[in-house]
């Protein structure tokens, strides 16, 4: 049976039946051709235990195009995770190939997290000039991301009428088209509520590019995208004067977790608000509160 077809019909699935993003399926279309181009496979009978493991050796040796280093091992388990998901898909369909279970993972190195520090937050929420409606609206975006933990594709495609600003409350469609609810401080809230009154155009977007002459009707789309929040955010970092810690958008949701984290919040609860599938994913920051138990086990182990 061909190989090619069966990775199309595979990718079909997993947009239909599964309701995964394109960007995943993107994703899983270069992994898997990937494994066909370097393995040369025309037929699923090629397909091995054997052929995949000299598949990983050959991953394990490539390098990055973009970076010019090898493959970080996270990358490598994307592919192996891919490869999983592929012969799940050609089991349910009762045809015979390597068992998915039959492929592990490889161990990957722990995933370093550089959160910024409370000062640094402080600074950060401190540097947009709010005389401006430009300076108004980068408030707007440090405060949302920081109080709903938001991912920046979220953010971007945040709309005015989402928000219920009676409950300080709206709903976002995450990874694998999952609505989660997500709640507004009352500062978020209110930066919100300025920026909004004091825009004068028409378009729909939360977060939009203001332009230099003031002329939004020249404008279809105004919608602000991922790279525009991030320089938005580097510009005020550089303003605020963080250089020690890289601050990007990503940063604020580490914030936001750990805050929770460390204030008592249980994992579970912060896996909901983050829109983790996986309670693992969320565990990345449980270091964080190593210090809150130091201070639990002082206070309540006896001496």
């Amino acid at each position: 049976m061909n190989i090619a077809d069966l990775k199309n019909q595979f990718l079909e699935y997993m947009e239909i039946e599964k309701n995964r993003s394109q960007k995943t399926i993107i994703n899983y279309d270069h992994y898997i051709s990937r494994l066909i181009t370097l393995e040369n496979l025309k037929s699923l009978d090629g397909l091995s235990e054997e052929i995949i493991r000299k598949f990983r050796i050959k991953l394990a040796r490539l390098t990055d195009e973009k970076t010019n280093q090898p493959l970080k091992k996270v990358t490598q388990n994307y592919h192996v995770i891919a490869v999983r998901a592929f012969l799940k898909y050609l089991a349910k369909r009762g045809i015979r190939t390597v068992p998915a279970e039959k492929i592990e993972l490889g161990k990957q190195e722990e995933r370093q997290i550089l959160i910024p520090e409370k000062k640094e937050l402080e600074q950060l929420l401190a540097a947009p000039d709010i005389n401006s409606l430009k300076g108004l609206r980068d408030k707007a975006i440090l405060e949302t991301l920081f109080s709903t933990g938001l991912r920046v594709s979220e953010l971007c495609n945040l709309s005015r009428d989402d928000i219920d600003f009676g409950k300080g409350e709206f709903s976002v469609m995450g990874k694998g088209r999952k609505i989660r609810l997500v709640f507004l401080s009352d500062q978020a809230k209110n930066t919100l509520k300025n920026y909004f009154s004091k825009r004068s155009d028409a378009d729909l977007a939360a977060f939009i590019r203001i332009p230099k002459d003031g002329r939004f009707d020249k404008y279809e789309n105004l919608r602000l995208t991922p790279r525009s929040i991030q320089r938005i955010i580097q510009k005020n970092a550089v303003k605020a004067g963080i250089s020690k810690t890289k601050i990007t958008p990503h940063s604020l949701r580490h914030l936001f977790a750990t805050d929770l984290l460390r204030n008592g919040a249980d994992i579970r609860s912060v896996q909901s608000l983050l829109g983790h599938a996986s309670v693992t994913t969320t565990q990345i920051y449980t270091h964080v509160t190593d210090e809150r138990l130091r201070e639990v086990h002082k206070k309540y182990h006896s001496h």
